[in-house]
């Protein structure tokens, strides 16, 4: 009865809504464009927020405060069984381009031309990756090749795209460093640095404060707050609040990626925040995490305010992501396990909260699993541009879910691929349904988890049930060569790494 009510007061609204003046104009809102708001922020795990995703409130939903998450979370829905890659820049590639990294090869984050993050191992050699990242242009070596980038189908649709903050979609020196060859109308703050030098507007944004020389992590148009006593967090959010002011003037559907740095090292404390957490007790390391949160949701409360204030707050989608789960040296997301980079939960399970009004109930949970390369067809699909989604990619639109019809995505399979040596064991895993297999590409050993009974991922069940182990094994593989994935190289072999059924028949 409940659920019936709020149907027929939203058919209503939806109604009323129709026959409402756009700044001063005739057409009709709903048959306008959404205006779609992607705030997406660094190093984030699914727990860091007052927000609590799990099924009770945990140690870290206490410590944290964040009502205007809690605020988005009650306007609209929240997905507690959201994934990302394990580390930036695959995340990236792949919400540009609805491609898994195994498919694009992005598998690490990218910052010089040609030159690897990748440690030494003594066992395995990573793979001849793509790790100049994304880009728009043929033949740039080592790089993966994707002309039509999601804001370049918006911008070519009548959108005005608005890139602010984190970019890190390219090596320096090639043509996927900058936003703006990538189908961005404007940007601020973005190149191929994965974090900024300094959050201090004191310092520049940069790390030459220290003396070191190095410019390579200074931020582009972002000059008129230099010298000034303001956090960079506070200083995107401004230029997002100005950029999306001339799109609604300029009577343009606008796509803002507000992308933040928070809350990716380097650690330094948002001093509008940060005594409150010294005064609850915290070391200066945890209360400096805590506030870079919170100086982040501050950021999404104005914004939410902003599009209020201008009165195109019926007629927006705001999106709240990270890309992937929190540093090693932030508190670990208890009860998941581990941290970014790595393959459990805790570096992969990450926040996200989605409203979009007249279309989502508000206040509503989804339990379904949703990979970060979704996001590419349902923005498309949310814009009215479905019919631009290339069928070949990996990512599946999630719009049926947003609008309450029944789930079909129960038994879809997820992968995650990282056959880099870097601070890392090289490993793939794959879920399906409630069951997660890992495989590690040094020893080839198997751990296999059951996570509806077991989300701490503390029992391994592979010795134990062998016949769930060896089938989510072959779902591996046959994942592993549609995708074309990259296997490491055994180094006192030369072969490659063999596929997890190869392994598995020999048990």
């Amino acid at each position: 009865m409940i659920k019936q009510s709020v149907k027929i007061f939203l058919l209503g609204l939806l109604v009323g809504m129709s026959f409402s003046k756009v700044r001063g104009s005739d057409i009709p809102k709903k048959n306008k464009q959404p205006n779609i708001v992607f705030f997406f922020v660094g190093d984030m795990g699914w727990l860091d927020t007052s927000v609590p995703f799990y099924k009770e409130v945990t140690a870290l939903n206490e410590r944290y405060h964040t009502p205007n998450m809690e605020r988005l979370a009650r306007e609209g829905m929240k997905f507690t069984q959201a994934y990302a890659s394990a580390v930036c820049t695959p995340s990236r590639v792949s919400l540009m381009t609805g491609v898994n990294a195994a498919r694009h090869k992005v598998t690490n984050w990218t910052l010089i031309k040609d030159e690897s993050p990748d440690n030494d191992d003594e066992v395995v050699k990573s793979p001849d990756w793509n790790l100049n990242g994304l880009s728009p242009v043929p033949n740039i070596p080592h790089t993966f090749f994707h002309p039509e980038n999601l804001p370049l189908l918006l911008s070519q649709n009548e959108y005005r795209t608005i890139h602010v903050g984190k970019a890190h979609f390219g090596a320096l020196g090639t043509p996927g460093e900058n936003p703006l060859n990538l189908g961005f109308d404007l940007n601020i703050g973005g190149n191929a640095a994965g974090g900024p030098g300094s959050y201090l507007g004191i310092h520049n944004f940069s790390s030459t404060w220290k003396g070191s020389g190095n410019t390579l992590l200074d931020l582009p148009g972002l000059e008129a707050y230099h010298g000034e006593a303001i956090y960079l967090t506070e200083a995107l959010t401004r230029e997002g609040l100005k950029a999306v002011s001339k799109a609604v003037e300029d009577e343009k559907p606008f796509y803002l990626y507000l992308s933040h740095y928070a809350n990716h090292p380097p650690r330094e404390k948002d001093e509008r925040f940060y005594q409150n957490y010294i005064d609850q007790g915290l070391n200066e390391l945890e209360a400096t995490y805590a506030s870079m949160i919170e100086g982040m949701d501050k950021s999404l409360g104005d914004i939410m305010d902003h599009l209020e204030k201008l009165g195109v707050n019926d007629n927006t989608i705001v999106v709240f992501m990270s890309d992937n789960g929190p540093h090693p040296q932030v508190p670990q997301n208890l009860p998941l396990r581990g941290h970014k980079l790595g393959p459990y939960e805790g570096g992969i399970r990450v926040p996200l909260l989605v409203k979009w009004p007249t279309v989502t109930l508000p206040g509503t949970v989804s339990e379904d699993c949703i990979i970060i390369e979704d996001i590419f067809p349902t923005f498309l699909e949310m814009a009215g541009l479905n019919s631009l989604v290339n069928k070949s990619i990996d990512g599946q639109s999630f719009v049926p879910i947003l609008k309450g019809e029944p789930s079909k995505s129960a038994d879809r399979p997820l992968l995650w691929h990282f056959p880099n040596t870097y601070f890392s064991p090289p490993y793939s895993a794959v879920r399906k349904g409630n069951w997660k297999l890992i495989y590690y590409h040094v020893d080839q050993k198997f751990e296999l988890f059951n996570l509806k009974d077991d989300i701490g991922e503390s029992t391994e069940l592979s010795n134990t049930n062998k016949i769930k182990t060896k089938e989510m094994a072959e779902l591996m593989t046959k994942l592993l060569k549609e995708t074309g994935a990259q296997m490491p190289t055994i180094i006192a072999t030369g072969q490659f790494v063999p596929y997890p059924d190869q392994v598995y028949s020999l048990h």
